[in-house]
């Protein structure tokens, strides 16, 4: 059956994605029109699939009685579709069925659970909790063919920004299918200038949206995923920090910077061009390597592309009372050199807001002269979510733990690596060659 339906593409692709993606997530901007894009896309899939069942939530009813509910009464053909207001079902003459659901609470979702979906669909997804999501992933199922998934629309911000950030936005560049070990997910974004229709019935939605706080404002205007409260890093913005692969010319002085632990080995390998703009080019980021794992699995990454300099934090150069020895001599001995890097906490976050802050470049353009390759996914994840310190505003949090191991090598390398004029680059050479020369004259102490 063919309907006379106005879509653009990105309601397009969220239609397109049915049977290449497992997980669906389409939004960003308010007024994106992601709703629709949902409804449309159900419509297409009922009739499309016969005696198919799919089930479309947001997190109250009411909010589906004025949303959703009321949106497909308008839309869905007469013909071919009825609804039940008592049970809150939607039946099409091939026999295909749309429950609109609800989840108030966590437990709300057991009220699902002998139910089977080809499709579940969360309008509005980080309104609810990863809990919710995760249980009523497992309804998928049927004794059909027909391609099944989780399809999601939603704006930024609420209680589950930070796991549907997580789960969508952080696994790279929005746009494309990646494959995970629980499937294949697809994160399209959207935002209010590409709803046609809106722009033009009703242009003073865009000034509206510019009234609302700067953290409103960047979520719900520009679907800005990586603001938050009090972040520490302000100058982030992914389109201008991320940047895709290419060939590091071997001219270009590199460097390693890290941040080891038992509880994760964070390490980065960062250029640095002609006109001291950086790049950091490649990441490891694993958990539970003893020191000799750690050094393998560096060397390993790196192969034939070796830094000139490694640099890691002071307290690696602690002696251990097993066995006398420092990490970093024990690095040592794996062979990589390390170079202590300052821990001045403060003083190494300024440095690497400087190199995060854009500035006009060589060219004119305003650029930061520090950015991150989208392979770098831990880094992209992290770095956004940092946070102020409550009791110094000078310092980043480190309530949340996880989230500083990334940002704590960068640091250490911002702060070897300030930027800098051509005597200072200089005088940092001189004192790197003391550094090596005094591990090597008096070991590690």
């Amino acid at each position: 059956m063919r309907f006379d339906i106005g879509i653009y593409q990105k309601q397009k692709d969220f239609i397109n994605s049915t049977g290449k993606a497992n997980e669906v997530l389409y939004g960003g901007a308010a007024g994106g029109g992601k709703s629709y894009g949902q409804l449309i896309d159900a419509l297409i899939y009922a009739t499309r699939y016969p005696k198919s069942r799919q089930l479309i939530l947001r997190r109250t009813l009411p909010e589906l009685e004025k949303s959703l509910i009321r949106v497909s009464l308008e839309i869905f053909p007469a013909k071919i579709y009825k609804y039940s207001e008592s049970k809150h079902t939607g039946t099409f003459s091939n026999g295909s069925v749309i429950d609109f659901g609800y989840c108030d609470s966590e437990s709300d979702v057991y009220r699902y659970q002998s139910a089977e979906y080809d499709v579940i669909r969360f309008d509005e997804l980080t309104h609810f909790t990863e809990q919710m999501y995760l249980y009523l992933m497992s309804r998928l199922r049927g004794v059909t063919d027909y391609p099944r998934a989780m399809k999601s629309s939603t704006n930024p911000g609420g209680i589950g920004h930070s796991w549907v950030k997580k789960r969508f936005i952080d696994i790279g560049p929005p746009g494309k299918i990646h494959s995970t070990k629980n499937g294949k997910r697809l994160f399209i974004p959207s935002t209010v200038f590409e709803n046609r229709a809106l722009m033009k019935n009703d242009p003073e939605y865009v000034r509206r949206l510019l009234e609302l706080s700067e953290k409103d404002r960047k979520q719900l205007l520009e679907g800005d995923w990586d603001t938050n409260e009090g972040q520490y890093f302000s100058e982030w913005k992914r389109e201008t920090h991320v940047m895709r692969p290419f060939d590091i010319p071997k001219r270009w002085r590199r460097y390693f910077a890290m941040d080891y632990g038992l509880d994760m080995l964070a390490g980065y390998w960062i250029a640095v061009d002609d006109f001291e703009n950086a790049y950091v080019y490649r990441e490891i980021y694993k958990s539970g390597l003893i020191i000799s794992e750690a050094a393998k699995q560096i060397l390993e990454a790196q192969g034939d592309d070796v830094p000139d300099i490694y640099i890691a934090p002071p307290d690696m150069w602690n002696r251990r009372q097993d066995t006398g020895k420092s990490v970093a001599e024990l690095f040592y001995e794996q062979g990589i050199l390390l170079f202590k890097a300052s821990n001045d906490r403060v003083q190494g976050w300024y440095c690497l807001k400087e190199w995060l802050h854009p500035r006009k470049d060589e060219f004119g353009e305003i650029k930061p002269k520090l950015r991150i390759f989208e392979n770098c996914t831990e880094v992209i994840r992290t770095l956004p979510a940092l946070v102020f310190d409550k009791k110094n505003p000078n310092d980043v949090g480190d309530s949340v733990h996880e989230y500083t191991h990334a940002a704590d090598a960068l640091r250490y390398w911002a702060a070897a690596r300030p930027m800098s004029t051509e005597q200072k680059a200089f005088e940092e050479e001189i004192f790197f060659e003391n550094e090596m020369e005094e591990f090597i004259r008096f070991g590690t102490g």
